[in-house]
């Protein structure tokens, strides 16, 4: 697979905007009683209050389904933001609904026109997709409401992923929790966890499992317990892909520590004899450090570190 990675994103630049898992809002309505983060008034004012120009796509805010865009529109919507030469940062939110995207993104295109992709969530199925098919490097771990209130940490990613390629080691912001020793190379994929089990085996994730992987996932409780994220680690572990994994972090859980998440981390990593950690830099937490998906890096649990090679 050829190997592209795409040029910052300029200070002054301009970020396209789509909705493949949601229905976004641009302003609610006085009293409307909606996720904060399906308004987009103010996530495109804070885009702009930095200098950046925003394009929205064509069918962002339709409902044609119901609860989303159909699964054309919405890919018409990646597409649309893929071939604008003028955008150089291609950001959207989670959800569900994002795996229905895939039979309609145009590959080709993304690999004309190479820029920064970024979400999180539900983006993992695209995320892993664009970059399975085309060799070009995505990113993970921030939406557009990260724009509405930035933390110092949360951007100083920004800065060292999206606006420049300063970030060659992960910079944490949680202590790690070494659940298995040892250290190991790969290029890094990942995201959350149920999107990335349920996308191995697809015509979508034609990974090759001879190369080695570092695979980062997460998960939260409020979307179900450690013996719901077990159920996934072992559809993980029963692939041909977990054959390429040679170490394991996993991101935010919950806001205290987890000891059978944990417990089943070191079961895994003794497994497959490979390095395992747990934090709580990256996922549905507070902090939202990003992961280049394609990039390859070094884990060494044993030291709490990932170098980008």
């Amino acid at each position: 697979m050829m190997k592209m990675r795409a040029k910052p994103l300029s200070k002054n630049g301009v970020i396209g905007l789509c909705s493949p898992s949601h229905v976004p809002l641009y302003e609610a309505a006085p009293g409307q009683e909606i996720p904060w983060s399906r308004e987009y008034k103010n996530m495109i004012a804070g885009m702009e209050a930095e200098g950046f120009s925003v394009v929205q796509a064509k069918n962002m805010y339709k409902d044609t389904w119901g609860f989303l865009a159909s699964d054309e529109e919405r890919g018409a919507d990646f597409n649309q933001l893929a071939a604008d030469k003028r955008i150089e940062y291609i950001l959207f939110g989670g959800g569900e609904g994002a795996p229905e995207v895939l039979p309609y993104l145009d590959f080709g295109l993304f690999k004309a026109n190479p820029k920064r992709i970024c979400s999180y969530s539900d983006g993992t199925s695209i995320l892993n997709a664009i970059w399975a098919n085309t060799g070009l490097e995505t990113y993970y771990g921030q939406n557009p409401a990260v724009f509405t209130g930035w933390t110092d940490y949360n951007k100083r990613h920004f800065e060292g992923h999206i606006l420049s390629d300063n970030m060659t080691a992960h910079e944490k912001n949680s202590e790690w929790i070494t659940c298995t020793g040892g250290a190991g190379e790969g290029v890094l994929v990942g995201g959350y966890t149920m999107n990335f089990a349920l996308l191995l085996g697809t015509e979508y994730f034609p990974v090759d499992n001879t190369e080695p992987h570092i695979l980062f996932l997460e998960d939260h409780e409020k979307f179900g317990g450690p013996d719901h994220v077990s159920a996934l680690l072992g559809y993980i572990e029963q692939s041909d892909f977990m054959r390429s994994v040679k170490g394991l972090i996993f991101g935010n859980f919950c806001d205290r520590p987890c000891p059978e998440l944990c417990a089943r981390l070191k079961v895994l990593g003794e497994r497959h004899h490979i390095p395992t950690v747990y934090c709580d830099d990256f996922g549905h937490g507070e902090n939202h450090a990003i992961l280049p998906i394609g990039r390859r890096a070094r884990l060494d649990a044993d030291r709490g570190e990932l170098c980008y090679l």
